[in-house]
């Protein structure tokens, strides 16, 4: 909130305020945190609700990310453009190296290719799509 730098009989005081609630002052001294009854007549009150809310017990054992190791490739677009056509169906097993889709991009037809084996779980896309660079086509599992 607030810092201050005291010195009191020579010695030297880092003071920061960190919360104040009513007449109770959270304030760290030199790294040391202390609570401080504040006496004071005219007390400033806040015009702002303060919000109080009950401590959340946490289980870390739940929180941990958990590894799913996943069989499926996702088959992405090298450049915007147009899909032409679908060369492969669903379902369909396919080799490294095999076309799966004819895509237009810069007035030109190009070839996808599978790049790894497996079969074609899915297509995200169909004939006459615009996709951009990086979206997703396919999915081989």
């Amino acid at each position: 909130m607030k810092k201050f730098k005291f010195t009191i009989r020579g010695n030297e005081y880092n003071v920061e305020i960190k919360n104040f609630d009513r007449n109770i002052a959270k304030v760290e001294v030199n790294g040391t945190q202390y609570d401080v009854e504040v006496h004071h007549d005219k007390m400033k009150t806040t015009k702002t609700p303060t919000l109080v809310r009950s401590q959340v017990a946490i289980d870390r054992k739940e929180s941990k990310i958990k590894k799913t190791v996943s069989s499926r490739y996702t088959l992405k677009a090298p450049l915007p453009g147009t899909i032409f056509k679908i060369v492969k169906q669903v379902g369909d097993e396919v080799k490294k190296g095999d076309t799966i889709m004819v895509m237009e991009a810069m007035k030109m037809e190009n070839n996808i290719q599978s790049e790894k084996d497996g079969t074609i779980v899915n297509y995200k896309v169909k004939e006459g799509d615009s996709v951009l660079q990086n979206d997703v086509l396919a999915e081989i599992e």
